[in-house]
């Protein structure tokens, strides 16, 4: 009974090769596009921070409630609250956080961006 070499198979090398290929153009785009996906994503999570911050600390309604006052296009921003340091922060997975706190007389404020 003979055995098959994988390496020597013309269909592996062809699945090998196409594979590369993906994972090359999945790299070059993502270097491409690194630079306006994470300014989108900073600007997403400080108007994310800054609104829901308003909404919660000034308006005072509830936190899941102030999902209603943002922006379409919106939906992969997370929120969360310190209720004691009256600020919210705002993630856009992976890519930003930012965190706005409300300071009376001034109400509510983003924190600087870092980097």
């Amino acid at each position: 009974m003979a055995t098959v070499n994988p390496a020597a198979d013309p269909n592996s090398r062809l699945r090998r090769r196409v594979l590369l290929l993906g994972l090359a153009l999945v790299a070059a785009l993502l270097a491409w596009f690194w630079g306006p996906m994470h300014a989108y994503a900073r600007t997403a999570s400080a108007y994310g921070a800054r609104v829901a911050c308003s909404c919660r600390f000034v308006g005072g309604r509830e936190l899941s409630d102030c999902r209603k006052d943002f922006e379409a296009g919106m939906g992969l921003v997370m929120l969360s609250e310190d209720a004691q340091a009256k600020s919210v922060t705002a993630r856009f997975p992976g890519l930003a956080s930012q965190t706005a706190s409300y300071r009376q007389g001034l109400g509510c404020q983003l924190e600087p961006w870092q980097g």
